[in-house]
């Protein structure tokens, strides 16, 4: 059993995350996902939804095996329990292959690291897009 990891915000669902999901389970067999801790959430805006309400609706996707929330204090922390063999970054995300590689060896944890690097170029296939299109519509009415 190859087991896959994807992490992320999950901030407003939208066909994006569904992507980069499918995606990182072509990759194995089970797909694990965590989803970020409102606290830890420092290169974009704080989420508006909650951490518990994003891991639900993230756990109720049928693509998913099991979403957890991350670890409040050390990102590499739930990669022990989950034991990935492949780490799948988004083609948005932050992280540097590089750093990340480091940082996993130093921890003892030998998993591969690739980059989804399919996106689509849609108007709200962005948490941000969907947040500036809510804003705009309920500033015409307001």
């Amino acid at each position: 059993m190859v087991r896959v990891l994807a992490t992320g915000t999950f901030e407003i669902l939208h066909p994006g995350h569904l992507l980069y999901l499918e995606n990182a389970k072509s990759f194995g067999d089970e797909l694990y996902v965590i989803v970020a801790r409102d606290k830890n959430v420092k290169h974009k805006p704080k989420p508006v939804i909650s951490e518990n309400q994003r891991l639900k609706m993230v756990s109720s996707l049928k693509i998913v095996d099991k979403a957890i929330l991350g670890s409040e204090n050390d990102m590499f922390e739930s990669l022990n329990d989950i034991n990935p063999d492949i780490i799948a970054l988004g083609y948005d995300q932050h992280f540097k292959e590089d750093w990340l590689k480091k940082e996993l060896e130093k921890r003892g944890i030998n998993a591969k690291i690739v980059r989804i690097t399919r996106s689509l170029d849609c108007e709200l296939c962005s948490s941000g897009r969907i947040r500036k299109k809510i804003y705009e519509v309920e500033k015409k009415i307001l």
